[in-house]
């Protein structure tokens, strides 16, 4: 899938840790540059061959950065609790301080919840499909593929998402037993109707799912 955005130029440094000793060594920092509340296109790496990252932020002070490999999926992920410190799935076994040196502002829009409601596929891993619903609550039912996808969607707070609760028997070591994320509604991933970024603070998935 082609992107047309400008790009953003983002630097990510990371920092060696020195060597403490003994047991209680500090837990690497990640820290993230704050934007306002909103939706934003980033990128970061070399400013000749950036990768694509989308940022969502709210008035709270709940932050997300998703950024996306070669084939967009998700690769990384950094999120931010309001009055917490910055998490990286997967994490860093050194300090990362990712700055944002200029942003490109999407369209902020509100997901209507009981739209999503409908019947979705979506490919877990390579021949590995799973089927499920979304019912006007947003409570997700599996579907009857071996692959079983459920949980529930609610109304987020970070611009063009809605929350994520998710749980996966049957699906192998691609999707975590158990996560939380967003659903993002987003043109980008068309004909994809929904896109399910969710962690379980070690591993991240990154689903895209088909309405039927």
């Amino acid at each position: 899938m082609k992107h047309n955005y400008g790009w953003v130029v983002v630097s990510v440094a990371a920092l060696a840790l020195s060597a403490c000793g003994g047991n209680g060594d500090p837990q690497p920092l990640v820290t993230v540059s704050d934007l306002a509340a909103g939706s934003y296109v980033v990128s970061v790496g070399d400013a000749n061959t950036p990768v694509v990252g989308k940022y969502y932020a709210d008035a709270a002070g709940n932050r997300l950065l998703v950024l996306a490999d070669s084939s967009d999926r998700a690769s990384q992920l950094y999120r931010r609790e309001a009055g917490k410190e910055w998490v990286g799935v997967p994490a860093s076994d050194k300090d990362v301080a990712v700055k944002l040196l200029q942003s490109n502002t999407l369209v902020a829009k509100t997901v209507d919840l009981a739209a999503m409601a409908g019947s979705y596929t979506t490919l877990v891993a390579t021949g590995t499909v799973a089927s499920f619903t979304v019912q006007t609550n947003g409570t997700i039912v599996a579907g009857t593929t071996a692959c079983k996808l459920a949980g529930s969607l609610s109304a987020g707070t970070l611009a063009n998402t809605l929350k994520l609760s998710l749980t996966a028997t049957g699906c192998g070591t691609t999707v975590p037993a158990s996560s939380i994320g967003v659903a993002t509604v987003d043109a980008d991933f068309a004909p994809a109707s929904l896109r399910l970024v969710a962690d379980n603070g070690a591993q991240l998935v990154d689903l895209w799912a088909y309405r039927q």
